[in-house]
């Protein structure tokens, strides 16, 4: 056997005549070079984040600090005139003052450390999602085993997700691709949650329908729609790993209301809606129980956003749930009167 040396593959130039790429189904000339055309990467589903919360400006913030340290300040040499006053008047006076005093500044310590925590982690939460998208987009591996163990760690004071815990960490080491790892997680951790979430929005949904129907003033209206709607979006946050304080609040409710200013509010053209008007049940049902109607809408599509704020995953691998999964109850009774 004789040894051949191995040939390099012979150089041509794109614009060469001699040169043809090859067509399903189509011949190539004889004598002609043949390139296939390398097959296009898969492309990548986009993953759609809600808007980051929205940021302060400086001078807003320097105004507030400003404020609050000269409010602290004078509340500081209230409460220490006062002292003295009870001092002055009987040393035990001056000794419960200061113990009241004491109690007060311990209070206080506790719920600022708490209000920090609380904004601490719905940045955290916003942090994971951002980096989840990375992940799924970039298919980073190191990246979603990172958001992967915060979240198994976030997810260890929620009793429900004791088997998912148990079940995604033995499943860790067999993923090798970022993205596959991003949706395994969210399919074992956010599956559960989704549920129980569309429960709580539908609920409130159908409690802000019938309180509104059956309520004859309109500033009970108001004050019961405001407090379920505010009720709803805490009870979300701490389904899904949150722990928002009074500042908390006020953060997650500017992002969720940023977000539906930019999804648009409620969607003329979601299938519910063509429901409700094409049916013509706003003609036929009384203006108090069409009111009723239309505020529950409202309270699912806030719920919805709210779901999409503080789910610390964004929807890859689940879908995300729509008006007409949460909010379905509200018409379908005057559905089946129509003849």
């Amino acid at each position: 056997m004789s040894d051949r040396t191995p040939r390099r593959p012979q150089a041509f130039r794109l614009d060469d005549p001699g040169v043809v790429f090859a067509e399903d189904g189509q011949p190539a000339p004889r004598g002609a070079v043949v390139v296939t055309p390398a097959p296009m990467a898969e492309a990548v589903d986009e993953v759609v984040l809600p808007p980051p919360p929205p940021k302060s400006s400086r001078w807003g913030a320097l105004f507030w600090s400003g404020l609050g340290g000269l409010v602290s300040l004078g509340v500081g040499l209230a409460v220490t005139k006062l002292i003295e006053d009870l001092f002055a008047r009987a040393d035990w006076l001056g000794y419960a003052g200061l113990a009241f005093a004491a109690a007060l500044a311990l209070a206080s310590l506790v719920i600022l450390g708490r209000e920090a925590f609380g904004l601490m982690r719905l940045r955290t939460l916003n942090h994971l999602r951002e980096q989840a998208a990375l992940a799924l987009v970039k298919d980073d591996r190191r990246l979603a085993e990172t958001v992967t163990h915060e979240l198994i760690g976030i997810a260890k004071s929620s009793p429900r997700l004791f088997r998912a815990r148990t079940e995604m960490a033995s499943h860790l080491d067999a993923i090798i691709d970022g993205a596959d790892l991003i949706r395994l997680t969210e399919r074992h951790l956010m599956t559960p949650l989704d549920a129980e979430a569309t429960k709580l929005v539908s609920s409130a949904a159908k409690r802000v329908s019938v309180v509104t129907a059956v309520s004859p003033r309109a500033a009970v209206d108001l004050i019961f729609v405001l407090l379920t709607a505010v009720g709803l979006v805490r009870r979300l946050a701490l389904l899904y790993g949150g722990r928002p304080g009074a500042l908390g609040m006020i953060r997650l409710f500017r992002q969720v209301i940023a977000h539906l200013a930019v999804t648009g509010g409620m969607a003329a053209g979601d299938s519910l809606i063509q429901q409700v008007v094409g049916h013509g049940i706003a003609a036929k049902l009384s203006a108090r129980l069409g009111e009723g109607v239309v505020n529950g809408l409202l309270t699912a599509r806030l719920g919805l956003a709210a779901i999409e704020v503080t789910r610390p995953l964004p929807f890859a691998a689940l879908p995300a749930p729509a008006l007409k999964d949460v909010a379905s109850g509200l018409v379908s009774r005057d559905e089946a009167k129509e003849p």
